[in-house]
């Protein structure tokens, strides 16, 4: 009886991951579709790049006021409410973008409706649940839902592109409304769960009767796959005042407003400049879907990998992809050539596109307790806030200098700094993963944290 109640449990946590992967398949194509659209609107509103940039980067900045409600809502009703709503107001935002004439409605659809609705079942929101079904395999786990991204991706955009061609892009954006309305809210209103107590579980798939949890001061656990360092910190109950006290919550979200401000640079004006370099329409819009593909690899692997070097070494491998490509970028505008335009793809996609499975894994690992969704949520803000500076910046910096190099170069000087930010918060100085020690050393320290 036991081996049979056993077998579901222990699935129900990648039933979770199953769903986490369509959703964000679908979630962040539609987000990404910006990059296909923005040629298109340049091309007949005639507004400047910096402009109809804005639009994107008025979603993250509006999530300021967005991501505080959402991490407050998530700590009461969990994914089942929270990703449907979202979906809601994507949908909304792409059946409002279709009509668009003017500056304002622009800014509306795009900005409040489709980047900021788009909050609601991003990175951030699945950061704050998925980590808490796994403990011995998080960074895999949760990198294997995010390479929904890359499938999605590499299904989506491409057809979104070909319908942009065929039918225009107000007619995509119908046909976008509609995906994200039917592929997300079903799934995820009826077959969603936000943590493994809601299902009898423990994290990993553990019976919790056999596993019971020990809270207080002066607790010495040692969770599946880590081994706790200071304990001190651990043991603490940490809520969002607390975390804000602390100078490892501001190197958290540094390094996270660094890297969603290199991520969103690039990949907002890809395509743009891609085709003012001379490529066509077509091969820039595949090379937007190429990073994607490159990085269903790249979410898995580092992820893997993190849960055997550490956080930390798996964040600098991540983040020095996205200063290679930059570098790479600039290359490709004093010679473009095929070949390196797919070594920038592969190092954004491979390696760069790992982050997401970090940032999550890490502040719930440094913020462990009951209001981790609460801390996740305001570092999501100085993330956002990242990645809508990187996208307008790119363009000012565009507007001004007529081409993107000083951009370009401005994203490598940032990725530096990310890597710099997560090596002081130092979740390794925290929770060591444990797989990453050697036998004889792991046995040791974890005789160490015996009461």
């Amino acid at each position: 009886m036991a081996r049979t109640r056993r077998r579901p449990r222990v699935f129900y946590g990648w039933v979770v991951v199953a769903i986490a992967f369509i959703t964000m398949a679908i979630a962040i194509s539609a987000r990404t579709s910006f990059s296909l659209l923005y040629p298109q609107m340049l091309a007949e509103f005639g507004w400047s790049s910096a402009f109809t940039a804005g639009a994107y980067s008025l979603g993250f900045v509006a999530s300021i006021t967005l991501l505080p409600v959402v991490g407050s809502l998530m700590e009461r009703f969990g994914p089942r409410l929270i990703v449907p709503l979202g979906a809601l107001l994507v949908a909304a935002g792409f059946l409002m973008l279709r009509t668009v004439t003017d500056p304002i409605g622009l800014y509306v659809a795009m900005g409040l409706l489709i980047v900021n609705g788009s909050m609601a079942m991003s990175y951030i929101v699945h950061s704050m649940f998925l980590p808490k079904w796994f403990e011995r395999n998080r960074g895999f786990a949760v990198g294997l839902a995010f390479s929904g991204v890359g499938v999605g991706a590499l299904l989506i955009l491409p057809a979104f592109q070909w319908v942009i061609e065929a039918r225009g892009w107000r007619d995509a954006c119908i046909a976008m409304a509609v995906l994200v309305a039917v592929g997300i809210i079903p799934l995820n209103l009826f077959f969603q769960r936000g943590t493994p107590e809601e299902m009898g579980l423990a994290p990993d798939g553990r019976d919790p009767d056999a596993h019971p949890a020990r809270s207080g001061a002066g607790q010495r656990r040692c969770a599946a796959g880590t081994i706790i360092v200071d304990h001190a910190w651990a043991d603490t109950d940490w809520t969002l005042a607390r975390a804000l006290r602390t100078g490892r919550f501001w190197a958290i979200a540094m390094a996270m407003f660094c890297a969603l401000f290199v991520w969103y640079a690039l990949q907002a004006h890809q395509t743009k400049f891609l085709i003012d370099t001379g490529f066509a329409p077509t091969f820039a819009a595949a090379a937007l879907g190429l990073v994607a593909f490159f990085g269903i690899f790249g979410q898995i692997s580092i992820g893997a990998l993190s849960d055997r070097l550490g956080r930390e070494f798996a964040w600098t491998l991540s983040l020095s992809g996205f200063a290679a490509a930059s570098l790479l970028m600039v290359q490709i505008g004093e010679t473009p050539t095929v070949a390196l335009v797919y070594a920038a793809m592969a190092a954004q996609g491979l390696f760069g596109y790992g982050m997401s499975a970090l940032f999550g894994a890490i502040t719930t690992e440094i913020f462990s307790g009951r209001k981790v969704a609460s801390i996740l949520a305001v570092v999501g803000i100085a993330g956002n806030c990242g990645g809508g500076a990187g996208a307008w910046m790119m363009g000012a910096l565009y507007d001004v200098s007529g081409n993107y190099t000083v951009g370009f170069l401005g994203c490598w000087a940032v990725s530096i700094v990310s890597i710099l930010c997560v090596w002081l918060a130092g979740p390794g100085r925290i929770r060591r993963i444990a797989r990453s020690s050697p036998a004889p050393r792991r046995r040791r320290l974890a005789r160490l944290q015996e009461p």
